[in-house]
């Protein structure tokens, strides 16, 4: 199967959910910009494991073609999908990590509600919003038995990872504008090394699935290589592919037909994770 025989599901259509109905903890929102997290469930197909995009934007903005065409492929594979709106500047750190969190506590307390049967749940990222899954899945907790809010009591770690062309290090090859749009001008070293995920990998980071370009200009592929290596330090199982051509941000590559293999290899990466997949016909 090529990239552009990928199945593509005709989705139901459900409305976006506020990520937080009382306001996030850590401070308001600006007019528009409410994090919430849109539901992309294939019809006809009763989907059992979910995936939540993070589209990228350099935390300025989310990437239209990073949101809807990469939910409506995993709604092919017959997956649950959910597209994030998660907070960019002027909101800094740890307002989008709280956002990711919480869409990932939301959809494991709602997942009956979508028909998920005792989910896996991946994240999905690209770029900037390949960092913010990254973060994600190496800052998983437990979540709070003692809260009052029954989402906050669910655990936020996650199955795997698929990080696209994404930001890993604040620290060397930086990326400056989403370091800055993330965390404001001359960010303290302390916090710039919390953000640098390939030093926060452990054992019990999730299996990753990553994929970079060496043309790409902006996001250089040494952060891709650099997380693949904190993962093999520490026994994290992982699939990286390389490709010798092609720019920044390209999303489903649906165009290029060596890097629009991605989705291909994803998808059968995510099978031999657990993920139950049905393809659409």
């Amino acid at each position: 199967m090529t990239a552009q025989e990928q199945p593509v599901a005709e989705v139901v259509g459900l409305p976006p959910i506020p990520l937080w109905p009382d306001g996030p903890p850590t401070g308001g929102v600006t007019d528009g910009d409410t994090p919430c997290l849109t539901p992309y469930l294939p019809a006809g197909i009763a989907p059992r494991d979910a995936i939540i995009v993070f589209p990228g934007g350099g935390y300025s903005r989310r990437a239209p073609h990073e949101r809807e065409p990469i939910a409506r492929w995993l709604a092919g594979l017959g997956l649950a999908a959910f597209v994030l709106d998660y907070r960019v500047a002027p909101h800094h750190h740890p307002a989008p990590l709280d956002d990711a969190r919480r869409a990932i506590r939301l959809v494991r307390h709602r997942a009956a509600e979508w028909g998920l049967d005792a989910p896996r749940i991946a994240i999905l990222g690209f770029s900037a919003g390949g960092h913010l899954a990254a973060s994600a899945g190496v800052y998983g907790d437990d979540g709070d038995p003692d809260s009052a809010d029954p989402v906050a009591r669910v655990g936020s770690r996650v199955d795997a990872l698929v990080l696209c062309y994404a930001v890993i290090s604040l620290r060397e090859f930086q990326h400056q504008r989403s370091t800055e749009n993330l965390l404001g001008p001359a960010a303290p070293a302390a916090l710039l090394d919390a953000l640098s995920l390939e030093t926060r990998v452990t054992p019990a980071t999730p299996p990753t699935f990553l994929w970079h370009t060496v043309e790409d200009a902006s996001v250089p592929v040494e952060h891709c290589l650099l997380f693949a290596g904190a993962l093999r330090r520490h026994g994290v199982p992982f699939s990286l592919h390389v490709y010798p051509h092609g720019r920044h941000g390209l999303g489903l590559a649906l165009d290029d037909p060596l890097v629009g293999t991605w989705t291909v290899l994803c998808a059968r990466w995510l099978e031999l994770q657990g993920f139950r997949t049905t393809p659409a016909r």
